[in-house]
């Protein structure tokens, strides 16, 4: 029996669209009116020194404030969201004087079930089990690896790049992505491509595909007819893909248009990364706060709080200034961000034609984007693409520790013996296992790492313990995620040592 601090994995696959738009029709339309501008009160309070300075500078008249930016709530209703002597009451019955302020909390209280609904909705259990117990592996790992980010993670199955590098260059780029080298035309070749591409998805994952989005190391604005790609993924899977750029403003017609697409079809909250103050000062100028009720804008510039995830070009920077003995801007507080990678599945680069299993991990000198390459494949066809993804399935996704390969513990697993049981502490989380199923430990003869899982069980069933009791524990172990998947070659025994 394996004990520990495990958030449950995928349960059902609700339709999230139906979820969100019951966040919004169960208000009034005054509170629909309203929650836009309590929305952006708080972008500006969170983004912009300048605001949160002249704020505590009018704390008898903070609505002239307000109304100076276009902002037409009243912040004496939302005293908790922002001034000192009563954020304490915050998220207590006693903010009720402040109905603003129990609008908002209520609102992002809605928003984060629906996060955890998203990443329900990647169950496939019954359409693809070997592809739902990897995944639901991955999401336990990453419960230990990642700590406080792991509820952040939902884990779509499947991620599209529409174009080859990006145009932004953000220097903490978790990704590190390349320059920019080109687009996926909308041409008539190519849409029939991604048509059928999408299709075999669909077909091979069925509504699981619904968490599938159209970016990765690239922004979706820097294809011109990223908005044709998405309204097919809509016409094919029925959802319409989530969409976050860093350049909302670089072509506005093709933004509102993905924001029109947004109030049709939409049940993904979008987002915008911001940059800079005077970025977020050029978005609130082109979009009203009711434009982007839909779109969480991620505050990234300097004056903001928003931590760096430590991977990517974050990473490479400040092991370089770590080099160099100088100080920079990227702060490591306890339980910092690792990774901004998000997919447990496939990352398919259409202008490339390439196919790669991945999976968040912390950011580290062996994967230091902090996303894992489990495989890849190349495909040009919709038939070329469903053979790569049928392949990387069949020798990649097990339900069972694979017999013939060293079976270890996780290296960032710290095991501890005991007296018919054994620990396993991560960063995060302890587990405690019952090891009774045989005269000598399970956990030890993991521990040493030096056999294969059928040596393994051969070495106990020669002492009389049941094989089918210590395969189960096996089991076990690998679907709570604790043994290890990531064998170089080293390990599988391919290339020298030293």
């Amino acid at each position: 029996m394996i004990s520990g601090v495990q958030r449950a994995a995928s349960r059902a696959h609700p339709y999230t669209r139906e979820h969100w738009q019951q966040i919004f029709d169960q208000r009034t339309p005054q509170e629909r009116r309203t929650l836009p501008h309590v929305k952006r009160f708080m972008e500006r309070l969170v983004g912009d020194r300048k605001f949160r300075t002249t704020l505590s500078e009018n704390l008898d008249a903070p609505r002239s404030v307000t109304e100076r930016y276009g902002i037409e709530v009243d912040p004496m209703e939302m005293l908790p969201l922002w001034c000192g002597d009563y954020v304490k009451h915050r998220f207590k019955p006693e903010s009720a004087p402040w109905p603003l302020a129990m609008m908002w909390d209520e609102y992002i209280r809605e928003m984060l079930r629906h996060r955890d609904m998203l990443r329900a909705e990647g169950e496939m259990s019954m359409v693809n089990p070997r592809f739902h117990a990897w995944r639901e592996r991955q999401i336990r790992r990453c419960n230990d690896e990642l700590g406080e980010l792991a509820p952040s993670v939902t884990h779509p199955i499947i991620a599209f790049e529409l174009s080859e590098g990006c145009t932004v260059g953000c220097w903490f780029c978790g990704l590190s992505a390349d320059r920019f080298k080109g687009y996926y035309e909308y041409s008539e070749e190519h849409a029939a491509v991604w048509r059928g591409v999408v299709g075999v998805a669909s077909e091979m994952f069925g509504s699981a595909a619904r968490t599938g989005f159209c970016y990765w190391a690239t922004d979706p604005i820097d294809n011109p007819d990223y908005d044709r790609f998405l309204f097919d993924y809509h016409q094919i899977t029925g959802a319409l893909p989530q969409t976050t750029t860093a350049a909302p403003l670089k072509d506005q017609a093709l933004t509102r248009r993905v924001l029109e697409l947004f109030k049709c079809y939409g049940g993904v909250t979008n987002r915008f990364s911001v940059l800079s103050t005077n970025h977020l000062n050029q978005i609130h100028a082109a979009f009203s706060p009711e434009d982007l009720m839909g779109v969480e804008l991620i505050l990234q510039g300097k004056e903001a709080p928003t931590a760096k995830a430590f991977a990517g070009r974050a990473r490479e920077r400040k092991e370089k200034l770590q080099a160099a003995n100088k100080d920079d801007a990227i702060a490591l507080a306890e339980g910092y961000p690792t990774t901004i990678a998000c997919v447990s599945g496939f990352l398919v680069n259409m202008r490339q034609g390439r196919l790669q299993l991945v999976t968040p991990v912390p950011g580290s000198e062996r994967w230091p984007l902090g996303y894992r390459i489990v495989d890849e494949r190349f495909f040009s066809t919709p038939d070329e693409f469903r053979e790569g993804l049928q392949c990387i399935i069949d020798e990649h996704m097990f339900e069972s520790p694979p017999a013939n390969l060293p079976i270890r513990f996780r290296g960032d697993l710290q095991y501890e013996a005991g007296n018919r049981h054994f620990h396993l502490r991560s960063r995060n989380i302890e587990h405690r296992i019952d090891d009774d199923v045989a005269p000598i430990s399970v956990g030890d003869l993991i521990a040493y790492g030096n056999c294969t899982a059928s040596e393994l069980i051969m070495r106990i069933a020669t002492d009389g313990a049941s094989t089918v009791a210590v395969a189960d524990l096996l089991d076990q172990l690998y679907a709570a995620g604790v043994i290890e998947e990531d064998l170089d070659a080293v390990s599988l025994g391919r290339t020298a040592v030293g």
